[in-house]
């Protein structure tokens, strides 16, 4: 299908603008701006949440089911090596370069101009909401969770449930439809303090090493053809002893666990407690592992449209949300958070295309 230039001019003129403002997480104040002021330009009454920006379709109907757009607006600090200024963005052999371009600046305008793109329309089956929301990048608790959960946005559904959503990350167009979970475990081996020199106490190091070796023999067994193996790593280690000749009376590390989608935290978490010595305490169950089945409407619709589907390694604000949700957009999850990030303006043009057939043709 082809769409109106006007409709990728404005997406890449926006996403210009957005590269221009430092949006650092939890410092996205002028972004979020700076997308309030485009959907104003466009007539669109939109809302805000601290730093997140939200807006409805024209012909909202709480008696319909609803689907939801969202993309992130924040962005890691710029990598070393940059050859341009990363906040300026710089057009190159089709590129748009500067930071946020790819991640997740492309997806999230290619998502606004869909929204346009449908936002009179009268005979959709569903309502669409636009989620611009922050914090992403640090799984922050101020982002799209904060924004779900509030009253101010379920007073604007009205009831209106929910039922799937698209998620905008750089996939190259695929369909994310599985996402590996991320489970962090605090441990800590309780030995008894003592001289080194007399060997007296019992050192805590030890008991570490011991159960870290445990935790890397433990079989997790359930393989996902989607997103693999449930993999544990241990990631730090520490023991708060500043001299050289007293044994450890304690010893933390963490523990870094990406879950896929067949295992639940709960049962990861009893696994490992069973299996070492060490006391263990998750820091957080919430970037749970996540699947939308290949039966859900906007899967299939895609399907429709020979888009492939894969399970991701990654975890994103898909994973904060408590409906279906495919994760797809353009751009190349392999060029995020590095020196001259980018974007191609014409990946930017067919996700637009992309995301309106894939809305079109979903029932």
């Amino acid at each position: 299908m082809h769409i109106d230039q006007k409709l990728c001019q404005d997406a890449v003129s926006l996403l210009k603008k957005m590269i221009a403002t430092p949006s650092f997480s939890k410092e996205e104040g002028d972004v979020a701006g700076v997308i309030e002021n485009f959907l104003k330009g466009k007539n669109i009454v939109s809302k805000r949440l601290l730093n997140n920006v939200y807006a409805v379709n024209k012909h909202f109907n709480s008696q319909k089911q609803s689907i939801l757009l969202n993309s992130h607006h924040d962005t890691v600090k710029p990598a070393k090596g940059y050859t341009t200024d990363p906040f300026t963005p710089t057009e190159k052999d089709g590129k748009l370069i500067g930071l946020g371009s790819n991640d997740a600046g492309g997806p999230l305008v290619s998502l606004i101009s869909a929204f346009l793109f449908f936002y009179e329309r009268e005979d959709l089956p569903f309502n669409l909401i636009l989620a611009a929301t922050a914090e992403e990048e640090i799984s922050g608790k101020n982002g799209v969770e904060l924004l779900l959960n509030h009253d101010d946005f379920k007073e604007t559904l009205d009831g209106s449930t929910i039922t799937g959503a698209l998620v905008g990350e750089p996939t190259q167009m695929n369909m994310a439809i599985a996402e590996r979970g991320l489970l962090v475990l605090d441990a800590t081996a309780v030995g008894k303090a003592g001289h080194a020199a007399r060997q007296e106490g019992i050192n805590a190091i030890n008991i570490a090493l011991d159960d870290i070796k445990k935790i890397q023999s433990i079989p997790f067994d359930k393989h996902s053809d989607l997103t693999g193996e449930t993999r544990a790593t241990v990631t730090v280690i520490e023991t708060e002893n500043k001299a050289h000749n007293v044994v450890p009376a304690s010893c933390k590390f963490v523990i870094d666990i990406r879950v896929n989608e067949l295992y639940s935290f709960d049962e990861i978490v009893d696994n490992i407690k069973a299996s070492v010595n060490s006391e263990i305490q998750p820091r957080s169950f919430r970037l749970k592992s996540t699947l939308i089945p290949l039966s859900h409407p906007l899967v299939k619709a895609g399907l429709g449209m020979e888009l492939k589907y894969y399970g991701s390694p990654t975890t994103s604000d898909k994973a904060l949300m408590n409906f279906p949700a495919l994760k797809i957009g353009p751009g190349d999850s392999a060029r995020s958070h590095t020196a001259d990030e980018y974007i191609y303006i014409e990946e930017i043009e067919k996700g637009i295309e992309k995301y309106i057939e894939l809305i079109e043709k979903t029932t």
